[in-house]
């Protein structure tokens, strides 16, 4: 596990997990020795393992496509934490969440605020999770672009939530997504602004990459 961020929070990343190389996180307040998960990805134990110097208030699922949640049932092997999914994803989710997310819940780790930013288009129920300073993306965003989408429809939702919600944040943001490596904001929004400055066909969705696509 490495620290990938340190201030008034703390943020581990593990690297990695399972088949499709996900991103497990640890949100960590060092006063108080709080922390939260996200995500539960296969080899969710690894996880848990390095964040056990902490006390872990819960795991926030930032959306239910299996990789994401293939842990689970090993977590409730192990641990009864409560499990945090929003409320639009929770139809797909193998289990009962203890805590359903809106968007603009907070989640408190000692006086720190994990702000949940409800982000549709990769799946209904898409979650970001904002702390002044960081963010980390799930699968809305990524460097190069946004997360795969199903349907145009869902592509121009994905694009909005990043465009009105995401982009309001810091150029400063150090955005951390569910996989690969991480990226900054204002990386993010110049790569946007090359894509919206040229002329697309109708009826994009799948992978896009803001520079090629």
């Amino acid at each position: 596990m490495a620290l990938i961020y340190e201030g008034k929070h703390l943020i581990f990343k593990v690297s990695g997990m399972g088949p499709y190389d996900n991103n497990g996180y640890v949100i960590a307040d060092p006063k108080t020795k709080e922390a939260y998960l996200v995500d539960a990805p296969e080899g969710i134990e690894s996880l848990l393992t390095e964040a056990s110097s902490f006390s872990i208030k819960g795991l926030i699922i930032t959306h239910t496509h299996p990789d994401h949640v293939a842990g689970y049932g090993l977590l409730r092997q192990i641990t009864d934490i409560p499990v945090a999914v929003h409320e639009s994803d929770i139809s797909r989710f193998p289990g009962k969440p203890e805590m359903i997310i809106s968007d603009k819940d907070k989640f408190n780790i000692g006086n720190i605020k994990i702000h949940a930013v409800h982000t549709p288009g990769h799946t209904p129920g898409a979650v970001c999770l904002y702390i002044p300073g960081t963010l980390i993306s799930g699968d809305t965003l990524f460097p190069g672009g946004p997360g795969r989408t199903e349907s145009s429809e869902k592509f121009t939702q994905i694009v909005e939530s990043i465009e009105k919600k995401l982009f309001t944040f810091d150029d400063e943001t150090l955005v951390m997504p569910g996989h690969g490596s991480d990226t900054v904001l204002s990386i993010s929004k110049y790569e946007y602004e090359v894509f919206k400055g040229k002329t697309h066909l109708n009826g994009l969705f799948g992978h896009i990459n803001w520079l090629t696509s």
